[in-house]
């Protein structure tokens, strides 16, 4: 029966099936922490290709309503010692349920992993070598594929500051080859696949790999944010306190991006803009003036009213022709 750990979560843990792994608190071990909301489609792939190449899951819930944990329990009917279910008692966001699972885990490396991702065979491996050889990197993530292969936006990025975001807006990367440093595009999939581990500016949250000790250095994550964005500030974050961050190529990670969120898109559109203006208001007020800011922020704002309209009419279009037909 799970055990009443506070008035947010409470705590199960399924028994030993098939491990031959033990848990521990050393710095070698990596524990796997999932924040999971209505994954239903996901969740059982999701942890199934990570039990064999980590020592500890943590499945932290944000008050799912469908069967997703179901699922995952009858999964493993013998149970693992291994995995760890912590149900929280509302929805707390993605950057509050990964601190839940912080707080819940004992390995030395921290992996937070998207639900709607399957690691690829020994990609965890690859990651924890880059970690162990370097003593100043503090992060590193993998290479983001689609279902059919190809390379996915965000695995490998530069930070997309004011300026940057307003390059990309009105297309001026396109004169990068003759200008590099001024229209730099912060997106680098688009960039030759490096062969070797690299240094990056920051990398997605769909996938990251994190010391205990860069993560003690800087706390938490910033719970301020619900959804999106908290991945940039945790980059941020880490490197003003020293660390370097590397993306990890031999390290193949296939996300099925927003499998999780199709359900509620102008619930995670809100929250997306939400979080872009506090991490610009956070990390950019004290670089750019203030009319810039303010702009920036208009400029937000002004996007997520053509978003939310798209959306909306897209609705209204479905539900029209499900009368009609």
């Amino acid at each position: 029966m799970p055990t009443t750990t506070s008035e947010q979560q409470f705590t199960s843990s399924l028994p030993c099936r098939s491990s031959n792994l033990e848990i521990s608190s050393t710095s070698e071990t990596v524990s796997l922490i999932v924040v999971n909301y209505n994954a239903l489609e996901y969740i059982v792939a999701c942890v199934s290709s990570a039990l064999s190449q980590v020592d500890e899951v943590i499945v932290v819930d944000n008050a799912s309503s469908d069967d997703s944990l179901a699922q995952l329990e009858a999964l493993f009917p013998g149970g693992d010692p291994r995995l760890k279910i912590v149900r929280n008692r509302k929805n707390l966001g993605f950057a509050a349920g990964c601190n839940v699972g912080v707080a819940h885990s004992s390995g030395g490396y921290l992996l937070f992993l998207n639900p709607d991702c399957v690691l690829e065979p020994d990609s965890v491996r690859h990651l924890v070598r880059v970690l162990d050889d370097r003593q100043d990197v503090g992060m590193v993530g993998g290479l983001l594929v689609n279902p059919d292969g190809t390379e996915q936006a965000g695995g490998r990025r530069a930070i997309p500051t004011p300026w940057r975001s307003f390059v990309r807006a009105f297309g001026l990367s396109r004169f990068a080859d003759r200008w590099p440093r001024l229209f730099f595009d912060f997106h680098l999939h688009k960039q030759p696949l490096p062969t070797h581990p690299i240094e990056v500016e920051a990398i997605s949250g769909a996938c990251m790999l994190v010391h205990r000790a860069a993560m003690q250095s800087v706390g938490h994550w910033d719970e301020g944010y619900f959804l999106h964005c908290e991945d940039l500030d945790l980059s941020m974050t880490l490197r003003g306190q020293g660390w370097k961050i590397m993306f990890v190529p031999d390290a193949r990670i296939v996300h099925d991006k927003g499998g999780c969120s199709r359900s509620r898109p102008l619930f995670v559109e809100w929250h997306k803009h939400r979080g872009m203006l506090r991490f610009y208001r956070k990390f950019f007020t004290h670089q750019y003036p203030s009319p810039l800011m303010w702009l920036v922020a208009l400029g937000i704002w002004l996007r997520f009213g053509l978003v939310a309209s798209y959306l909306s009419a897209g609705f209204i279009l479905r539900h029209l022709q499900a009368q009609r037909g």
